[in-house]
């Protein structure tokens, strides 16, 4: 009986250890401000003027070329073609400002299509291109 007395025991204690175990520490408020949402979302709704608006403004030419270009084009990258490289460049720019642009938009040998700036107008890209004319020059 003693034994059973004792099992009994301590079956009992050990429930009690779990559930106050099972139990998050705190009142009900503070669990509460724990489960608390971190933020929320704006869901507003934006007319067309609007995001419109909210378009950045068009890089310059030596914007692009500074964000763009002159990841390749201030080492030599892939055989591009140095900046501000009179010799290298005069050779291009005797080509005319159409073929410049064509391998400009559609990429040549190792340059990508756009240099990479496929966010960039054609008038942004013709911008750095005059922009990279202009230093050889």
């Amino acid at each position: 009986m003693r034994r059973l007395l004792f099992s009994v025991s301590g079956l009992a204690i050990f429930m009690g250890v779990l559930a106050v175990n099972a139990l998050p520490p705190g009142t009900d408020s503070e669990i509460s401000e724990r489960l608390r949402p971190a933020g929320i979302v704006n869901r507003a709704v934006v007319s067309n003027a609007a995001a419109t608006a909210i378009v950045a403004a068009p890089l310059s030419g030596g914007e692009v070329y500074d964000q763009y270009c002159s990841v390749c084009h201030a080492a030599g990258v892939g055989g591009a073609p140095l900046f501000a490289d009179v010799g290298v460049w005069a050779p291009r720019i005797a080509k005319g400002m159409d073929v410049l642009m064509d391998s400009t938009i559609n990429g040549i040998n190792a340059m990508p299509a756009k240099g990479t700036c496929m966010s960039c107008s054609d008038d942004e890209l013709a911008d750095a291109v005059t922009y990279m004319i202009d230093a050889a020059q």
